[in-house]
């Protein structure tokens, strides 16, 4: 992104002769839309025809298969469909926050990706306060999903919104202490910093880079996905409660835009998982063409990205729907204390062990988390493969329904 906006906005370059602020206002507005329209629109639309699937697979049943092979593009017809939808406004709603409501939920989770790393080279900001940025701006979701439950003027709405304002408040407190030792690990709050202190080889990344890290992976993946309303934690939206929750007034696309955000921040959240934990895009050097060599860390990058959607679909199609109290009791009785336990355990790791590479005793921890790690995804794989097997693909690839 330095190489294309100094040659945009360099001497001679396209943008070269405008007043430098309003060049760099048009640039930032040229690849935001190139992200949002040519990444994050297709990422989240795929999603959702890629989730309805998974489930029926796991369930024994038959998911969307008639528009397009396999059907591959009712994503595509469903956004037709809900463009063509009249949009509905309730007459006792408060009309100006009802429509700006969608807007500011999307707005929350599509500023996240300035400071994704894609690859190396490819990052719309590589901010020094990256991954503070990001939890800064995810929690105008809260905002958003509040202001829809409000301004609807429904019962049920209104307290899907204040369900979400409790939930996600609550769980940025765990999701953000776990982010903590990857802090201490890394020294610093950029997301290529934190990449930077990895490697290619799983040996290398923090997750398996001492005790407390290890289990800070696991309690920041179930607080984000509490913190994204993903089952077993979706109360604000609780069908068999509150009707459809916040978003229940909603109807054509500005309903769209709330599974839209939903389906996105799924992306999101394999994206902070794989930065913080995996190595992001850290690939080996097996090229010195610098396009390649990019496209190649694209490809890592979102491959293990797009594994951790996958892993939410399965739970959603699992797990039930938990209880409010016991959302909460799971939050604040378990994930805040194991949350802090691992900050402290962390310090006083680097403290008295240091990093692997500095002590024998920190290089053998390090290989022992990876032997366990190694075990536990061959264990979660053996399960998959056994349910494969016992799988009906007849039905599930069924030309009709």
């Amino acid at each position: 992104m330095k190489v294309l906006a100094q040659a945009l906005l360099g001497e001679g370059g396209l943008l070269g002769s405008l007043p430098r602020d309003l060049a760099a206002a048009l640039l930032m507005f040229a690849v935001g839309g190139i992200v949002v329209f040519g990444f994050v629109l297709l990422v989240a639309g795929v999603t959702s025809w890629v989730e309805r699937r998974v489930w029926a697979r796991i369930q024994s049943r038959v998911g969307p298969n008639r528009v397009g092979p396999q059907g591959v593009l009712q994503w595509l017809a469903d956004g037709v469909k809900n463009l063509l939808k009249e949009d509905v406004v309730p007459a006792a709603a408060d009309r100006f926050l009802f429509l700006l409501a969608p807007y500011v939920v999307v707005a929350g989770f599509t500023a996240s990706f300035v400071a994704i790393p894609f690859a190396a080279s490819f990052i719309v900001a590589d901010l020094d306060i990256g991954i503070l940025y990001i939890t800064a701006v995810t929690s105008l979701v809260v905002a958003g999903i509040l202001m829809a439950g409000w301004a609807s003027n429904n019962k049920w709405s209104l307290l899907g919104g204040m369900r979400s304002a409790a939930q996600i408040v609550s769980y940025e407190v765990p999701a953000a202490l776990s982010i903590f030792p990857v802090v201490l690990m890394a020294g610093t709050l950029s997301m290529q910093g934190i990449i930077a202190g990895q490697g290619a080889a799983p040996w290398n990344w923090y997750l398996f880079n001492n005790p407390f890290s290890f289990l800070a992976f696991f309690t920041f993946f179930i607080a984000a996905l509490a913190e994204g309303n993903r089952t077993p934690f979706d109360l604000p939206e609780a069908e068999t409660e509150l009707v459809a929750g916040y978003c229940t007034e909603y109807s054509g696309m500005r309903a769209l835009l709330f599974y839209l955000a939903e389906w996105g921040n799924l992306y999101v959240i394999g994206a902070l998982v794989t930065t913080l934990f995996l190595g992001g895009w850290q690939v080996p050097r097996i090229t010195e063409n610098a396009l390649l060599l990019s496209l190649l860390q694209f490809l890592v990058f979102f491959a293990k990205s797009y594994f951790f959607v996958f892993v939410a679909m399965w739970i959603r199609a699992t797990l039930p729907r938990i209880r409010v109290d016991q959302l909460m009791v799971v939050c604040w009785k378990y994930l805040v204390p194991i949350a802090f336990f691992n900050v402290a355990g962390t310090a006083l790791w680097l403290a008295l062990v240091g990093l692997p590479g500095q002590s024998a005793l920190a290089s053998g921890a390090r290989w022992v988390m990876t032997g366990i790690g190694f075990l536990l995804l061959v264990v979660f794989a053996r399960r998959v493969v056994y349910h494969i097997r016992r799988a009906r693909p007849e039905l599930y690839f069924s030309p009709v329904i």
